[in-house]
């Protein structure tokens, strides 16, 4: 495999950005680890970071290059600070630049399938938020979403930080949202769940029924079998943290459409 620190110019976002790829390289001597390559454009999965990190994180915290490398599988893991994934406020246009620029700029750059059927999203947390959101939003972008522990109830969580002084997230929130109420925006998974039709990707939802998180994921969970959503979902013992995420993510990967 080929780790790459893109750093490159945003329109979008009009500053300097950067973005962790993972290239696919076929090697017959390399001791400890299977390296696959189909040639050609490579299929693509949009790994996306959570609140906290960056678009390092998954590379640091996860052994995804070396998950990913029999896959011949490619990654790009992009930065968007604390954006949700949104075009803020007061802020950047942060969904414009997952959705639009990032994808034309990295395939620019790298051999990537342009293909629907090629293309993937996955996160953790906030990011699991984004990659719902991609999947339901833009149907015709991606085959296959996942959320590791994701937001999934944005409205009610934007409303329960706004009630905590001297909430970082709330100050965040403040920027990425102003004062709109979500309910019912297409900033709302739960909202974008009742427009789905036959077009709608395949979806896969994990969280560990002891985080903070977990009776959102289930309310979440409802509402896309109600729907006849086509998703997959594992709840099982864990926390909000990188063990979890480390093993939910090789699911994620034998789980993705290929």
């Amino acid at each position: 495999m080929a780790l790459i620190t893109c750093d490159f110019f945003s329109e979008t976002l009009n500053l300097s950005t950067s973005m962790t790829v993972i290239l696919p390289q076929e090697t017959t001597s390399q001791m400890g680890l299977k390296n696959t390559s189909t040639g050609g454009k490579h299929q693509t999965l949009y790994l996306l970071h959570g609140f906290s990190d960056d678009h390092t994180i998954w590379t640091r915290r996860t052994s995804i290059e070396r998950y990913v490398a029999p896959l011949g599988l490619a990654v790009v893991i992009p930065q968007v600070h604390h954006s949700f994934y949104t075009d803020m406020e007061y802020g950047g246009r942060y969904w414009t630049f997952l959705t639009e620029e990032l994808p034309a700029v990295a395939r620019s750059f790298f051999p990537l399938s342009e293909k629907r059927e090629d293309n993937f999203v996955a996160g953790l947390s906030m990011g699991g938020y984004g990659a719902l959101k991609w999947a339901l939003r833009y149907p015709d972008h991606v085959a296959a979403a996942a959320s590791l522990s994701g937001v999934t109830d944005i409205a009610s969580h934007v409303n329960q930080a706004s009630t905590e002084t001297k909430n970082p997230v709330e100050q965040a929130f403040k920027l990425i949202f102003g004062d709109k109420n979500l309910e019912g925006t297409d900033d709302d998974l739960l909202h974008l769940l009742e427009k789905t039709d036959e077009t709608t990707p395949s979806l896969y939802q994990c969280c560990g029924t002891e985080d903070f998180l977990y009776e959102d994921n289930k309310t979440f969970k409802d509402m896309a079998e109600q729907m006849n959503v086509n998703i997959t979902t594992e709840f099982s013992p864990g926390e909000h943290e990188w063990g979890y995420w480390d093993k939910k993510i090789q699911d994620v990967l034998q789980w993705l459409p290929r």
